[in-house]
C-alpha cells in the first residue's frame, strides 16, 4: 500500500490512458477518435442546412441583391467619365450622382442584412452539430474515450468547436459575400464587353494554380496541428492531473521532455503554416499585376479602335480592381476554411461514432444488488494481461474492501464491474443478470463508481445534485446531504443550496466535493456502488470524515471500496486481497491478519508507518 501522500491511482502516464496495470512507454500510443472524410463531412453539413432551408435561401437573395446593387457603382462612374469627356456640364452629373448616392445606401444595407443572414444560419447549423456532437460524445463507450485519452475529446470540445464558431461568425459570411461578388462581378465585365472577360481571365491560371498549390498543404498542416494540439493538451492533462506521481516515481525529466517535444511539433507546423500563408499572397500579387495589365491593354485596344466608349473601360478597370478585395478575401478565407473544415471533419468523426450497444429487446432488471465475477480477465494491452481468471461473488448488502499493492488490479476490476471496460474474458453480473444482457444503460443504473476524481458542475449546489435525481425536492436534497453528513457545511454556505459552485462559483474543499458525490450517490439509490480511493485526496482528518460518510451512503446497498487506508478496508465485512491481477486472499479483517498472508504484511507496514517513535514519544 501506498502512504496518503501518493495515492495508489493517482494518474500514471502509460500507453492507454488508465492508471492500474497498464504498461507505461516513452512513446505513449494512442487510439485516436475517428476524423470523418470530406465526402462524409459535406453530407453532414448538407444534412443540416437542409433542415434550415428557408433561412439559407433568404440570406442567399439578400447576398445576391446586395452585390448586385452595388456592381451598379462602376458603370454609373464609367457614366460620369464618358459625360465628363463630352462636356455635358454639371447638371448632367446630377442623376449619376444621386445613383451613386442611392447605390451605396442600397448595397450597404443588404449587405449588413446578408451577412446577418449568413452568421445566423451557420450559428443554427454549428449550434445543431454541436448538440449533434455532444450527445454523441455523452454515450461513447467509456473505453473507447479512455484509449482515445482525454485530451483528444477535450480538445476536440474546446479548441474545434471554437475555431468553427469564429469562422461561423466571421469567415462565412465574408467568404459568401465575396464569392458572389466574383461572380457577378465577371458577368458584369462580360455585359460591357466580352472582351474584358477574356482579359480577366488571364489572371485565372496563376489563381488556380496558386490554390492547387496551397490546399494540399493546409489541408495536411492544419490537420496534423489539430492532431498535435490534441497530444499536447493531453500530456499536460496526464502531467498536471499527475503531478504526485510523476514527483513520486521521479518521472519529472521525462514528463518534461513530453511536453517539450509535443510543445515542439505543434509550433514547428504552426511557423509551416505561416510561411505557407507567405508565398500564398506572393503568388496572389503576381495574379493582380497580370490581370490589372491585361485589362489597361484590352481597354485602350479597344478605345482606340472605337469599340468602347473611353466610360466603359474606365468601368472594366474598376470591375477588375474591385475583384482584388474579394478575391484575396475568398483565397485567404480559404486559409480559414481549411482549418475550420479539419475542425469540423473532426466534429463529425465523432458524432458518426456508433453509440453504445444495447442489447436487443427489453433487458432484464437485476433482481438484488449481488455482484458475481467468473472467470474474469482483462489486459490493456495485449500480451500484458492485468487480471487473471478472478473469481468472486459479492452477497447482496455486502461490503466488501479491495486491498493490494498498487498494480494488483484493483482499479481495473471495479472499471469492470461499473462497465467503464468491457472484459477480455470471463463473466460479470449483477443481481443474477449478465452485464451484457443489461447493457451499458442498464449497468449504469444498477452500478454507481465514485472515484478520486469528482467533478463539480457549474451551477447552483441543488442542481449539481439533482444531476443525480432530476425530480428531487429541496427536503430530498438536504436529506441526502444529512445522511452523509454534508449539511452543516452546505447551510453554511452564502446561499445555502443555491450557492454556485464550481468554475465561476463558490469553490468547493476536496472533502466538500466528495461529500457531494456520496450524496448524489444516496439520491440515484443505486443497489451497487463502486468507491475507487473515495477519500485517497482528503488527507487524514479529512479522509476519516468522509469514511463515515461513505459507511452511511452504502447502508442498504451493495458496496465494494478500493481501500486506500487500510482502516477503511478493516471495517469492511470481507476483505479480498489482489496480487498480480489475481484473487490470493479473501476473509475478515482478523482472520486476514491472524493468516500472517499478504494483507497481513500490509496491515504490518501500515502499523509501523503510523507507529510514533519512542524518541518522538518521550
Amino acid at each position: 500500500m501506498s502512504g496518503p501522500g501518493t495515492p495508489e491511482h493517482a494518474p500514471l502516464p502509460t500507453a492507454t490512458g488508465t492508471t492500474d496495470g497498464a504498461p507505461a512507454t516513452d512513446t505513449p500510443e494512442r487510439a485516436l477518435l475517428p476524423t470523418a472524410t470530406g465526402a462524409r463531412t459535406l453530407a453532414v453539413v448538407r444534412g443540416l442546412l437542409r433542415r434550415h432551408r428557408l433561412l439559407a435561401v433568404t440570406s442567399l437573395a439578400v447576398l445576391v441583391a446586395g452585390t448586385g446593387i452595388g456592381l451598379l457603382t462602376a458603370p454609373l462612374l464609367g457614366r460620369i467619365v464618358d459625360l465628363v469627356v463630352d462636356r455635358g456640364g454639371t447638371a448632367a452629373l446630377t442623376v449619376p450622382m444621386v445613383l451613386l448616392l442611392a447605390v451605396a445606401v442600397a448595397r450597404g444595407v443588404a449587405t449588413a442584412v446578408g451577412k446577418s443572414l449568413v452568421a445566423r444560419l451557420g450559428e443554427t447549423v454549428l449550434a445543431d452539430l454541436r448538440e449533434r456532437f455532444i450527445a454523441r460524445a455523452l454515450r461513447l463507450p467509456l473505453e473507447r474515450v479512455e484509449k482515445a485519452g482525454s485530451g483528444d475529446l477535450t480538445a476536440r470540445v474546446t479548441g474545434d468547436v471554437t475555431l468553427i464558431a469564429r469562422a461561423v461568425r466571421q469567415a462565412l459570411p465574408e467568404f459568401a459575400n465575396a464569392f458572389l461578388t466574383i461572380v457577378l462581378t465577371l458577368v458584369g465585365l462580360a455585359v460591357l464587353d466580352w472582351r474584358f472577360l477574356l482579359a480577366v481571365l488571364v489572371a485565372v491560371p496563376v489563381h488556380v494554380l496558386t490554390v492547387r498549390w496551397y490546399i494540399p498543404r493546409a489541408a495536411r498542416i492544419y490537420a496534423e496541428h489539430r492532431v498535435a494540439t490534441g497530444a499536447l493538451q493531453h500530456q499536460l492533462l496526464d502531467s498536471v492531473g499527475g503531478v504526485r506521481t510523476v514527483r513520486a516515481f521521479r518521472l519529472t525529466d521525462r514528463h518534461a521532455d513530453l511536453l517539450e517535444k509535443r510543445s515542439g511539433a505543434a509550433v514547428d507546423l504552426a511557423a509551416s503554416g505561416m510561411r505557407l500563408v507567405s508565398g500564398f499572397f506572393s503568388r496572389l500579387n503576381a495574379a493582380e499585376f497580370l490581370g490589372m495589365a491585361s485589362i489597361l491593354v484590352t481597354g485602350f485596344l479597344l478605345v482606340d479602335a472605337g469599340s468602347v466608349s473611353i466610360g466603359t473601360a474606365t468601368a472594366a478597370a474598376l470591375y477588375f480592381h474591385g475583384l482584388f478585395n474579394p478575391i484575396n478575401a475568398a483565397l485567404f478565407l480559404i486559409d480559414d476554411a481549411q482549418s475550420a473544415g479539419a475542425s469540423l471533419a473532426r466534429l463529425v468523426g465523432v458524432s458518426s461514432l456508433p453509440a453504445e450497444r444495447e442489447p436487443e429487446g427489453r433487458p432484464a432488471a437485476p433482481v438484488d444488488g449481488s455482484v458475481k465475477v467468473t472467470g474474469l480477465g482483462h489486459a490493456y494491452v495485449d500480451g500484458h494481461p492485468v487480471l487473471h481468471e478472478v473469481d468472486l461473488d459479492v452477497r447482496c448488502g455486502e461490503r466488501v474492501a479491495l486491498v493490494g499493492a498498487s498494480g494488483a488490479g484493483k482499479t481495473t476490476l471495479a472499471k469492470l464491474i461499473a462497465g467503464v471496460h468491457e472484459p477480455a474474458s470471463g463473466t460479470i453480473s449483477l443481481g443474477g443478470v449478465d452485464t451484457r444482457e443489461l447493457g451499458p444503460a442498464g449497468v449504469r443504473r444498477a452500478v454507481t463508481l465514485i472515484s478520486q476524481e469528482v467533478h463539480v458542475f457549474s451551477g447552483t449546489l441543488a442542481e449539481d445534485l439533482r444531476l443525480a435525481r432530476p425530480e428531487a425536492t429541496d427536503e430530498e436534497l438536504r436529506a441526502a446531504l444529512d445522511h452523509v453528513g454534508a449539511l452543516e457545511w452546505a447551510d453554511a454556505l452564502p446561499e445555502g443550496l443555491a450557492t454556485v459552485v464550481g468554475e465561476g462559483g463558490h469553490r468547493l474543499t476536496v472533502t466538500q466535493a466528495q461529500h457531494l458525490a456520496l450524496a448524489r450517490l444516496v439520491l440515484t439509490d443505486a443497489p451497487v456502488a463502486l468507491l475507487d480511493e473515495a477519500t485517497a485526496d482528503a488527507g487524514s482528518a479529512g479522509a476519516r470524515v468522509l469514511e463515515t460518510a461513505a459507511l452511511r451512503a452504502l447502508e442498504g446497498r451493495t458496496g465494494l471500496m478500493v481501500a486506500h487506508r487500510l482502516p477503511q478496508a478493516a471495517t469492511a465485512d470481507r476483505i479480498v486481497v489482489l496480487d498480480g491481477g489475481r484473487v490470493v486472499e479473501t476473509g475478515t479483517h482478523d482472520e486476514l491478519v491472524a493468516a500472517g498472508g499478504h494483507y497481513a504484511e500490509l496491515w504490518s507496514a501500515w502499523s509501523d508507518s503510523r507507529r510514533e517513535p519512542a524518541a518522538v514519544r518521550d
